[in-house]
């Protein structure tokens, strides 16, 4: 399901004038860390895109640099790219976790996303442009599937996102409002495997409780739900596979104003990339969407702690 080991960073996030330079890099050739000039501040604002994941993360960013002695504002559920790209590159907010792939094509429609290593080495050039710098990615991935329920997978015998488009005339999909249009939404869908749903249903909770619900009433056939969901195996839901790779590789990246973190907020937000993995990332996903209805910022910071993240 994902990519459990961290990509070195000499083939990833190549070093670009004038945007933050990745520190806790493997590579020894790498350049260090920039100071961030008189530009770096220390008061900060973390936010998140608008689903309960991305809010985990900005939790642990948002804490992590607390504990280094920061001031730090929140501005979560800010939105999707379309929102937090814009802020980002205006100052509205300073930090936002994303996703490699995603973030890439949002960038470029037209970037190579074929492998990880074509998507980071891609980033840089393609952030830089807006004003924007990326630090090191997490080993943790989570990337868009097209999940059905296991009844529908047996009915039709679906394996994967193909089998689906036999069946098109009967296919309601549901996914976040910019699925319909993204290239790795309906677009790529139809491209890769000729799945041309005979309805869309936008549902902006990033495939979250709403959009579950949808896919268990039967409001709808098929979701784009993000892997790492406990929503899958709690409710033995199918991934569909996808040996097209429609969906590209999505580790978690930390993305920031260009200049806007020193080196010390730099080596923090690189020490949480290098503690999250996926599993630890779908474990903090059960604490917060499980039975324990752990609040984001609480499930943050008893991670960190137990990660040793929490001192000065």
């Amino acid at each position: 399901m994902t990519n459990k080991r961290r990509l070195p960073l000499l083939v990833a996030l190549s070093v670009v004038a004038g945007s933050l330079v990745l520190s806790g890099c493997s590579d020894p050739t790498a350049a260090p860390a920039s100071s961030g000039g008189s530009a770096a501040a220390s008061k900060l604002t973390v936010s998140s895109a608008n689903f309960t994941e991305s809010e985990i993360i900005g939790n642990l960013y948002a804490e992590a640099l607390k504990a280094k002695g920061y001031d730090v504002a929140t501005k979560f559920n800010i939105g999707s790219r379309e929102a937090y790209i814009p802020a980002l590159a205006d100052g509205s907010i300073d930090l936002i976790p994303d996703y490699t792939g995603n973030l890439l094509l949002f960038l470029d429609k037209n970037a190579d996303v074929s492998t990880p290593a074509a998507i980071l080495n891609g980033l840089p050039a393609a952030l830089l442009a807006k004003n924007l710098a990326a630090l090191t990615p997490a080993a943790a991935e989570d990337k868009d599937s097209v999940v059905v329920t296991k009844a529908t997978a047996d009915k039709w015998n679906l394996k994967s996102i193909g089998d689906l488009a036999a069946h098109n005339a009967e296919v309601t999909m549901a996914g976040p409002p910019e699925f319909k249009e993204r290239p790795v939404g309906l677009p790529g869908l139809e491209k890769n495997y000729g799945l041309v749903p005979a309805k869309f249903v936008p549902i902006a909770d990033g495939g979250g409780p709403a959009t579950v619900k949808a896919l268990l009433d039967g409001s709808v056939t098929a979701a784009n739900i993000f892997t790492t969901s406990t929503a899958i195996p709690a409710n033995d839901l199918v991934v569909l596979e996808d040996p097209k790779n429609n969906f590209p590789a999505q580790q978690v990246i930390p993305v920031a104003g260009k200049d806007k973190l020193d080196m010390k907020a730099i080596e923090t937000i690189d020490a949480v990339s290098a503690k999250l993995s996926t599993e630890e990332l779908i474990k903090l996903n059960e604490q917060v969407s499980g039975d324990s209805k752990t609040e984001p910022k609480a499930a943050a910071i008893a991670w960190l702690t137990e990660q040793g993240l929490l001192s000065k």
